[in-house]
């Protein structure tokens, strides 16, 4: 008896067109399967805001913004991004724009050493900072539990999203 033989599905492709927004600009892109999205950003786009720590998402510091919500861009592929808003720490004060609040507490509070945790850090706190109400301290404290800073000791840093929250909520914290 015979059966018949299925032939075998073709291999799926290694490149995609990638279709998303940076820093408010259109972007279109063939990019491979693997490629992580704080390399797309960084070798692709010149975006080198975003630094790629420990490449293994323990570090924070290559947190960008996708669709408002931090994201560690090393572990998420460029093609998981098709549709999405991506927003890096260049966009927080682009060209000869005068910094946000955001940076200016942490500037202010110098709540930065060496810098290099410092934009994933600014990301996040921007996104703590664009919700409706005020992050309970509990909230911040998990927000910023996902980085890693070997100079500051975390105090600044603390005083620098404090100071954000309070310019943008114009509030005392939530208990």
């Amino acid at each position: 008896m015979n059966t018949p033989v299925t032939p075998p599905l073709p291999e799926p492709s290694a490149w995609h067109a990638v279709g998303l927004t940076v820093n408010g600009e259109s972007v279109a892109a063939q990019v491979e399967s693997r490629l992580l999205l704080s390399d797309f950003l960084r070798g692709r786009l010149g975006l080198t805001g975003t630094h790629a720590g420990c490449e293994h998402g323990v570090c924070g510091s290559c947190t960008v913004l996708v669709d408002g919500a931090p994201v560690r861009s090393c572990l998420t592929f460029a093609v998981q991004c098709e549709g999405a808003e991506i927003r890096t720490v260049e966009s927080l004060a682009p060209g000869d724009a005068p910094l946000s609040a955001v940076q200016r507490a942490y500037h202010e509070c110098h709540g930065m050493q060496c810098g290099y945790c410092t934009p994933g850090l600014l990301m996040t706190t921007t996104a703590l900072a664009s919700g409706e109400c005020r992050p309970t301290e509990a909230e911040v404290a998990d927000a910023l539990s996902g980085h890693l800073c070997r100079c500051t000791g975390y105090r600044n840093i603390r005083r620098a999203v404090e100071r954000s929250l309070d310019a943008q909520f114009g509030e005392e914290p939530a208990r």
